[in-house]
């Protein structure tokens, strides 16, 4: 079975707004066994914000200068880079080869193999399982899906939204280095995007953070090791600062991704006057409902359901509960096991590793932030679990004395710590902190999600010699401590 672009027919079993990781998810889910058919509702590229212009092009672009920043760090390879820099224009073309070069072809072809239609064009809910798109009205027999993902925040800075600044869609997709950039905020996107843009060669970065860290939702000892990468760099970090102005005259408008003409006069909060060719607004996101037919704020029961209606489930960042690409592709694969469950008069399932059940609210949820170095966090941070009224207790290591570590690099740095329930004696949370980290963070993701025993991890042995041996220094550590507090006692 086969699907088909811009039918003329006007009912499905499952309507779905968004293509995206969590609305084709959901698709998918709801109609692979179920024998329901589906249409997917899409106005820009099919795929959606994270392979063209967020996930795919930004690691792309951070990909080489991970791996130049390793090689400088290896005796026997840095002599052969001290005077190597990347290579632009092939960064950049490899980037535009991952991202297809901004042709959903191929993501159009999947969605049709699937048999799922797709209908171009913006789609809004306007009653009990009606949509209206192009001007259309058509019907769902069973369940509408909301997966629209969200827009950037700009903030009420005045002249900030008249100089038109950049945006994470512009930054991904950029063409042209600009000389002098100035980044508004400390989170994910700021981070990344001040990593890959020195490297391609911005001669001035400069980084303004309204609170005293980067990366101010996660532990303290990430923002901490991130902001001195950056400034190692060469990224000038401001924190505590914010911008209280913007000057700039549009002469010319090149379009997303390309420097404007004229510069940007930029007045920080301390009264000090920067000017700069960019300015790069990465001060969060927000979900984008309210162009859905949805009000700006709503909720969703633990089954994806909109304020407990059973024909109307939300999926992805819509929701506003996290704006990862891979929790949207989970929200997609629940909505669409419980509107398939429900479609065919199944019961849904009620077990605790059911799949009809969203367990990532309990505080499971994983990201990695690919800086340099890199961030791992699965679960609680510290705060956040006390914060949701846990006994936590805390246990921390240093990356550098793990061979694993030592062999990759010859002046390996990071850190990794735990967040244990004293209660249950389960994790809650763990990050890590260091070169090439990403992969520890899912050991901890199964443990915080399968409440796994802190004894049940003493048994787990990672491989030597790599990374993830911290597990058995890190309980090793937590077992000193805890000798230390009995003795106290």
């Amino acid at each position: 079975m086969t699907g088909t672009v811009n039918p003329d027919r006007a009912e499905w079993d499952v309507v779905v707004i968004g293509t995206g990781p969590a609305g084709e998810t959901a698709a998918l889910y709801a109609t692979r066994f179920s024998g329901l058919d589906a249409v997917m509702i899409e106005p820009e590229l099919v795929g959606g914000e994270c392979p063209f212009w967020a996930c795919v092009p930004s690691k792309a672009l951070l990909a080489p200068e991970h791996l130049l920043s390793d090689g400088r760090d290896v005796g026997g390879v840095r002599e052969l880079l001290a005077d190597r820099h990347l290579d632009v224009e092939g960064v950049l073309r490899r980037r535009d080869a991952l991202v297809d070069h901004y042709d959903d072809t191929g993501f159009v072809g999947t969605a049709l193999s699937w048999g799922v239609d797709v209908i171009r064009g913006k789609g809004r809910v306007t009653g009990e399982k009606t949509v209206e798109v192009n001007g259309r009205t058509i019907r769902a027999r069973h369940a509408v899906v909301v997966a629209t993902g969200s827009f950037p925040y700009c903030p009420e800075v005045p002249g900030l939204a008249e100089a038109r600044p950049w945006f994470s869609r512009d930054v991904t997709a950029v063409r042209e280095v600009p000389r002098r950039l100035l980044i508004l905020g400390g989170g994910l996107v700021a981070c990344e995007s001040a990593t890959w843009l020195r490297a391609l060669g911005a001669v001035q970065i400069i980084m303004v953070e309204r609170s005293d860290r980067l990366l101010p939702a996660q532990e303290s000892f990430a923002g901490v090791a991130v902001a001195d990468g950056l400034r190692a760099s060469g990224v000038d970090v401001r924190l505590n600062q914010s911008i209280a102005r913007v000057s700039r005259e549009i002469v010319t408008d090149a379009g997303p991704g390309l420097v404007h003409g004229a510069p940007a006069v930029v007045t920080l909060s301390d009264g000090q006057e920067i000017v700069v060719d960019e300015i790069l607004v990465a001060a969060g996101r927000r979900p984008a409902s309210a162009g859905a037919g949805l009000p700006e704020r709503f909720t969703v029961d633990e089954h994806l359901n909109v304020d407990g209606q059973p024909w109307l489930y939300a999926v992805g960042d819509v929701t506003g509960e996290s704006y990862l690409t891979h929790i949207g592709k989970y929200h997609g694969r629940v909505a669409g096991e419980v509107i398939a469950a429900r479609a065919t008069g199944a019961a849904l399932d009620e077990s605790p590793f059911n799949r009809h059940t969203d367990r990532v609210r309990a505080g499971s949820v994983a990201q990695v932030i690919f800086t340099d170095p890199e961030v791992g966090v699965a679960g609680l941070t510290e705060a956040a679990a006390t914060a949701r009224g846990h006994d936590v207790e805390t246990v921390e290591t240093d990356l550098s004395q793990v061979y694993g570590g030592r062999v990759q690099r010859d002046h390996y740095r990071g850190r990794a710590k735990l967040v244990v329930d004293r209660r249950t004696d389960t994790l809650l949370g763990a990050t890590f902190v260091g070169t090439n980290i990403a992969e520890l963070t899912h050991s901890a993701t199964v443990a915080v999600t399968a409440g796994v025993p802190v004894q049940a991890l003493w048994h787990a042995i990672g491989s030597f010699p790599t990374l993830s041996e911290v597990w058995s220094y890190l309980l090793e550590a937590l077992d000193t401590q805890r000798m230390a507090w009995s003795s106290r006692s």
